[in-house]
């Protein structure tokens, strides 16, 4: 496997501009003549599918959900950035690039984290134009607020539902192409295989959720844009239907796997309350702004709380340990999210935790609405806090909140280079399923930038280049009818029906929630060799028990969200395993990932510069050999490495 990033020559503000220049086009009237497959319908999916239609290419787009509507980006809720300083704060292109480079522990790439930062402007005229409802100050200007990792204002909001007002404006773009037929769009099928014709990526595999049909789909070239893998540890703020298979099963065809064991973990969720909880809610990081996060003093106040015995209302100000204002006085409450993370969990573990499993901390507004009054409190967060309302049962304008940290997203992702191609030529990546843009921790309300950023201004450009290199002889060359396809649907074929065949005492959930938790436990928060390595070989056992002990009931010529289930454990099982390797492997601690042995004296991330700067890619060698690894070294030119300091 050849790593060649392809970042452009010259000066970081001018690379991108440049490299555009340098592109090959497609002539207009050639367009029509290309076909592109889009897998995933979310912001970067739709995005690229309503963009690359617009410009002329026949676009086939797909998602398993019944509608484009349901894509998970709609579950987004704080914000977007963008470096549009309508606050006059001291915000800039740079500071956002120099924000997300710091806030990723210095192991993200400068160059993609540059072109992000750059176009972060574009997507807000871009959305505004179709319509998103950003909130406004009284003035009529769009309103900006504070996120984690950051000391400015450019996060860009609509209440609490920003991710669903961004996808209805990419769907609206994509509907738009649907009607005029430049977009057919492929509702509840989802992809289980890539087709590569002479090295090249020319098609999918995919199953008809609905029918049960297996199909062949073929194109010039394919777009994944399927998200991230967050429910490999079962319980995540994801949706249940969020998986790693398209991905993963790219992965297996060649493509390489960059930075698995980097997912993040959000601060502000609501707590587990259950053994049968199917996933976790997520509350807004923006409540951060006005929310103080704190947790009793005093253990023995913490076991009243918890016994039901103490109303935390009642617990004085000098007992209540405001800690991250007190570690880290200068981002206070809106530090980043993997540090604001660690610092509950440890609380938590020294018995300091509320809620009834003792793994909770508060987000307390009570002093915001003495200040602001509760009117202003309820514009800013209104539907959360009814949201909260509804799942707890509490009354958050009057009780605390609690949270407690959960998984919620993954840095992680298939490798790309400056142009999001993967080690597969004609396979792009984009949005959360490629790792291009947020190192070892993503900040907040980076998540629907990346993904419009890819979709409306990076693929459009990239996809194009590549098609134009190809030449226009080389246009749908290669059809359905091809022997590669033939032997991607058999071997698809055959994997569904092992799956069907076993007939073991065991579902495909319990199988999920197992393998959650190995995870959770030894590649979650906190991480270490003998836990790393127990974790590998439970992986390996339950594996080899998945696939002698599962029932799949049902069949498979029809709709089966559990024969779907058992496709995407499967997946999880080895990407699991590739998890644990990867998190072994690096033998430091940097964002999300925190090796117990490697820390500062005061609890902090210890990375190793010396070692470790660079992203580690993995190569798939066959199901029962070790991948292999590769390294991209990452040079840092414009942001001197240095600790990472929030104090």
């Amino acid at each position: 496997m050849k790593l060649d990033a392809k970042i452009p020559d010259g000066p970081l503000p001018e690379k991108w501009s440049s490299h555009k220049f340098k592109m090959k086009l497609v002539n207009p009237a050639n367009r029509r003549k290309y076909s592109v497959i889009v897998v995933g319908s979310g912001l970067a999916g739709g995005a690229a599918a309503a963009s690359l239609a617009e410009q002329g290419y026949n676009v086939s787009c797909f998602c398993y959900q019944d509608s484009p509507r349901r894509a998970h980006s709609i579950a987004a809720q704080g914000g977007i950035n963008a470096a549009k300083n309508y606050q006059n704060d001291g915000d800039s292109i740079h500071r956002l690039f120099y924000d997300t480079v710091k806030g990723g522990d210095y192991r993200s790439r400068e160059a993609n984290v540059y072109r992000l930062a750059e176009v972060s402007t574009d997507i807000i005229d871009q959305c505004v134009a179709q319509g998103v409802p950003f909130a406004r100050e009284y003035g009529g200007l769009l309103a900006n607020r504070s996120f984690g990792g950051a000391q400015v204002s450019r996060t860009f909001y609509a209440r609490g539902q920003t991710g669903q007002q961004l996808l209805l404006g990419a769907y609206s773009a994509l509907s738009k192409q649907i009607g005029l037929g430049k977009v057919k769009m492929y509702n509840r099928h989802e992809m289980l295989d890539l087709v590569m014709v002479d090295g090249h990526a020319k098609g999918i595999v995919a199953r008809n959720m609905t029918t049960g049909e297996v199909t062949r789909h073929a194109a010039d070239c394919v777009v994944l844009a399927t998200g991230g893998y967050g429910n490999a540890f079962f319980l995540s703020t994801n949706a249940q239907g969020c998986n790693v298979t398209a991905a993963y099963r790219a992965h297996k065809r060649g493509a390489g796997f960059a930075n698995p064991c980097f997912t993040q973990i959000h601060p502000t969720c609501i707590p587990v309350h259950g053994e049968n909880q199917s996933k976790l809610a997520l509350m807004s990081e923006s409540l951060r702004n006005d929310g103080r996060i704190w947790a009793p003093k005093d253990p023995a106040t913490a076991a009243k709380i918890r016994a039901g015995e103490l109303d935390p209302n009642t617990v004085p100000e000098d007992e209540r340990d405001y800690y991250l204002e007190r570690k880290y006085p200068s981002f206070g409450n809106l530090a980043p999210r993997d540090i604001s993370s660690r610092a509950a969990k440890e609380l938590c573990d020294a018995g300091h935790g509320v809620a009834s499993t003792g793994l909770g901390v508060y987000l307390d507004f009570r002093d915001a609405i003495q200040r602001d009054g509760k009117k202003a409190i309820e514009e800013r967060y209104g539907n959360l806090f009814e949201m909260y309302q509804r799942i707890t049962g509490d009354d958050p304008y009057s009780t605390p909140m609690m949270i407690f940290p959960a998984v919620h997203y993954t840095m992680g992702g298939l490798w790309v280079d400056y142009n999001l191609e993967s080690t597969i030529p004609g396979l792009f990546v984009g949005g959360e399923a490629n790792f291009s843009d947020h190192g070892a921790n993503r900040l907040g309300a980076s998540a629907l930038m990346q993904g419009l950023a890819d979709g409306y201004f990076v693929l459009p450009y990239t996809v194009g280049n590549y098609l134009g290199e190809q030449g226009i002889a080389s246009a749908g060359t290669v059809t359905t009818e091809h022997s590669a396809f033939a032997e991607v649907e058999d071997a698809v074929e055959s994997r569904i029906e092992k799956l069907m065949s076993i007939g073991g005492t065991q579902s495909p959930r319990s199988f999920h929630k197992r393998l959650g938790k190995i995870i959770w436990d030894e590649c979650g928060m906190a991480r270490s060799r003998e836990g790393l390595e127990g974790a590998i070989q439970q992986i390996q056992a339950l594996r080899k028990e998945f696939w002698s002990d599962l029932r799949v009931t049902g069949d498979a010529d029809g709709l089966n969200p559990e024969l779907e289930r058992a496709g995407r454990v499967a997946d999880f099982m080895e990407f699991g395993e590739l998890m644990c390797r990867d998190a072994l492997m690096r033998e430091e601690s940097c964002g999300g990932h925190f090796r117990v042995e490697y820390q500062t004296d005061d609890g902090e991330a210890l990375r190793n510069d010396a070692d470790y700067t660079y992203v580690s890619v993995w190569e798939y060698q066959g199901d029962d050999t070790e991948p292999a690894l590769h390294k991209e070294p990452l040079i840092y030119e414009n942001v001197a490495l240095a600790t990472r300091s929030y104090k």
